[in-house]
């Protein structure tokens, strides 16, 4: 008989190997419909690591996959740490892009080299005051945030989907609902010729470092890491939750707002109803598979990102639908979380 104790302490290298063990048994889960379905299952991942990694532009398309999958990837790690969880990052990514496409797309006249700096400071406020609400209705009337968040996103979905129809419509857009574009000197610049990846992968870099110094070197971080671990005991310290609960709320939603900004400013130009792959939830699982650390987001985002566009080379390899890349992520996320109970307790035979 298999009994639990909880560990006092979870070795570093148990913490290290969970990752790769999960996305291991992942794999070796997903073979099995794969082999069902008559398909050569060496040949179908040989496939999707050629189509993530194969050559630049494989490697290019899989580095402008993740760059949103970092930002919501970080937006949902910095909320979960502080127990606030933050299901709306699609609605906070869409928010985001239409404040940056509001910005820049002309209808407020700027100085050249201000435009970019004000479209990411428009999209982070538009997400962050999204995610505010549902912060305060928590701290102040015990609201559950999942259920605000998570419905907010159809309600700004539809109000992105309205303003496209309307105010924001591009009159030069042949009848398609799609925003006017954002000015030459408001775009993210690309970091390779003729390849689709851009500066926005630069600055999501830059914010999984800065928030990795945040959580791991500052008192904030500190206290977000003892909210989250013991809410009581924090009150009870003096922390105070509400305080650190707007703050977190406010770095979460505008990190998911930076998503959409940098999904206008650096890939489309404009901003369309489809905008999003479904990066706001993806982001979740990119969260959970990296343990919530905001350095680990970043080798998280790239995983996830390069399945799903090896998934596409695959497909056509082996004729199996490339929905096979959504089972994997679904298979790693459920294998991270049934690692996560020999994370916190150890197995013991009677």
């Amino acid at each position: 008989m298999i009994r639990f104790e909880p560990r006092t302490r979870t070795p570093l290298a148990l913490r290290l190997l969970l990752p790769v063990l999960s996305v291991l048994a992942a794999l070796a889960l997903a073979a099995i419909p794969l082999a069902l379905a008559g398909a050569p299952v060496w040949t179908a991942y040989a496939g999707i690591a050629t189509g993530a990694a194969g050559s630049l532009f494989a490697l290019t398309e899989t580095l402008t996959r993740a760059t949103p999958l970092l930002f919501t990837g970080l937006a949902a790690a910095i909320a979960f740490r502080a127990r606030l969880f933050n299901i709306g990052a699609e609605g906070q990514l869409y928010l985001g892009a239409l404040a940056a496409v509001a910005v820049g797309s002309g209808a407020i006249a700027l100085p050249p080299p201000l435009v970019l700096p004000a479209i990411l400071v428009a999209a982070f406020a538009a997400g962050a005051l999204l995610m505010l609400g549902p912060a305060l209705l928590k701290t102040r009337l015990g609201v559950d945030e999942v259920v605000t968040t998570l419905l907010l996103n159809f309600v700004v979905l539809l109000f992105v989907q309205m303003m496209l129809e309307g105010p924001f419509k591009d009159p030069m857009g042949g009848g398609w609902p799609q925003s006017e574009p954002i000015l030459p000197e408001g775009a993210l610049p690309p970091l390779f010729e003729r390849m689709r990846v851009h500066a926005g992968l630069l600055l999501a870099l830059a914010a999984a470092i800065a928030a990795q110094v945040l959580m791991g070197r500052t008192t904030l971080g500190l206290k977000i890491r003892a909210v989250g671990d013991n809410p009581a005991a924090s009150r009870f310290a003096g922390i105070g939750i509400t305080g650190v609960t707007v703050t977190v709320a406010v770095l979460s939603g505008g990190l998911a707002g930076l998503a959409g900004a940098s999904e206008v400013a650096g890939l489309k130009g404009y901003l369309t109803s489809d905008l999003s792959r479904g990066f706001g939830y993806a982001g979740i699982v990119v969260a959970t598979l990296a343990g919530l650390q905001p350095l680990a987001v970043v080798p998280a985002a790239l995983f996830v990102a390069g399945i799903f566009v090896g998934a596409d080379t695959m497909s056509r390899q082996v004729g199996v639908s490339n929905y096979v890349a959504d089972l994997i992520v679904a298979l790693a996320l459920l294998c991270v979380l049934v690692g996560g109970l020999f994370q916190r307790y150890r197995p013991r035979w009677s």
